[in-house]
């Protein structure tokens, strides 16, 4: 008899993403005539730089001739790209990053999900709330929680509340545990860290031989001069963190797929006996079994964005989103809306009007404007209250949508 994980079980009813395409699919399907503009999942409109379309143009000649055809490449990327990486997005801001120590991927998605699965069941996660939903359910269907309590929170997660008061940074825990997933520029958010607030997450990690996931895939998005791009901007990071990135929303590769994890080699874990153990070595095993490498072409393009062509034009498409961002938060300052996120991020949180519910309110965007948004309870019990916008839209579509909020509510 075929037996099933039942961990899956305990997951709630719906993934919060898929469960916003059911509901829209379904208004679309019983009002055929709706223009339904979509502002929560946060996906890219802009087309991919010319520069990187010519890289992979290029590559996918190369792959049509005897010379230039790539079959399996190294599990941890082609050097060609691991090389450009450590040089750009590290030595450039004074941090030494091995290229032993990147490791390319076909998405931090998979890298966040799949970096728990090399820790033991028994290690005690931590993670914001509102959370990035990946960080909970990668670790409830690794068996490593008890079962969804009747609030949505699972037995054996520590939930470290984020908010206004605590201007979106976490109170350290008082609790015992050992993998702490934080995420700046933050996602829902559009929180960022200092690098004061974040050494002190350093400094507790040691301190409590734990290790901190850190997702950075936003960092592109930082436009203030003091905040962190990579968590090994704090002295003694390495000892402690791994951090992931991606291509999908600095250059728009969400249907083309690469990002990379680092995983320092100062970085230890411990067996339950208390011997030390490299979790570089265990994550490059874990890698080389499981993953063929991310496609030559999806790397030629990645490495294209570090192209000074490709750099600008990345720049140049960034630019467009966060001017969307601007101009959000403009008109929902001026409609009286409270809102957060939005400078350093391509998210816009804010609170639901006259308390209503997350998901009442975006039943409401939805029937009344053909908006779609992104309910903040998705995203954790004390994201209730608080609704996610992107700017990842089109211009044209930001305004008009802008304009319809006006039409619903002038608070």
């Amino acid at each position: 008899m075929a037996t099933i994980n039942e961990n899956f079980l305990k997951l709630q009813a719906g993934y919060l993403f898929p469960e916003i395409g059911r509901r829209m699919r379904a208004f679309k399907t019983a009002n055929p005539k709706a223009d339904v503009i979509s502002m929560g999942i946060g996906d890219v409109t802009q087309p991919i730089a010319a520069e990187i379309v010519g890289a992979m143009k290029d590559a996918a000649d190369k792959m049509g001739t005897r010379e230039g055809l790539h079959g399996y490449g190294p599990e941890q990327g082609y050097d060609f790209l691991r090389n450009l990486i450590a040089d750009n997005d590290y030595k450039s801001r004074g941090v030494d990053i091995d290229i032993d120590e990147i490791f390319v991927s076909d998405g931090a998605k998979c890298d966040t999900g799949n970096m728990q699965e090399i820790f033991g069941l028994d290690n005690v996660v931590a993670v914001t709330d509102p959370v990035y939903p990946v960080y909970v359910d990668t670790n409830v269907m690794a068996g490593r929680t008890g079962n969804a309590k009747d609030n949505g929170q699972y037995d054996g997660i520590v939930y470290m509340p984020i908010n206004a008061e605590n201007n979106f940074n976490p109170e350290l825990p008082t609790e015992k545990v050992d993998l702490i997933y934080l995420c700046y520029p933050n996602n829902p958010t559009g929180a960022v860290i200092d690098k004061k607030s974040l050494a002190k997450w350093v400094d507790f990690a040691k301190e409590n031989k734990a290790i901190i996931l850190y997702d950075a895939a936003y960092e592109a998005y930082i436009s203030e001069p003091d905040i962190p791009h990579s968590i090994y901007e704090i002295e003694g990071a390495k000892e402690v963190a791994i951090e992931f990135r991606s291509f999908s929303k600095t250059a728009g590769f969400t249907g083309l797929r690469c990002a990379f994890v680092v995983v320092p080699k100062q970085l230890k874990a411990y067996t339950k006996a208390g011997d030390v153990v490299a979790v570089n070595q265990i994550w490059s095993r874990r890698h080389c079994t499981k993953f063929n490498g991310a496609s030559y072409i999806s790397q030629a393009a990645a490495a294209a964005v570090y192209s000074e062509r490709g750099k600008k034009q990345v720049k140049d498409v960034i630019a467009i989103y966060m001017d969307n961002a601007v101009r959000i938060r403009k008109a929902l300052s001026d409609l009286g809306y409270t809102i957060y996120g939005g400078v350093n991020a391509p998210y816009i949180w804010m609170k639901t009007p006259n308390g209503m519910s997350s998901w009442d309110f975006f039943d409401t965007l939805l029937e009344k404007t053909h908006l779609v948004g992104t309910p903040g309870s998705g995203f954790g019990l004390a994201g209730e209250g608080y609704f996610r916008l992107t700017a990842f839209g089109l211009p044209e579509n930001v305004d008009e949508a802008m304009k319809r909020i006006a039409k619903l509510y002038t608070l």
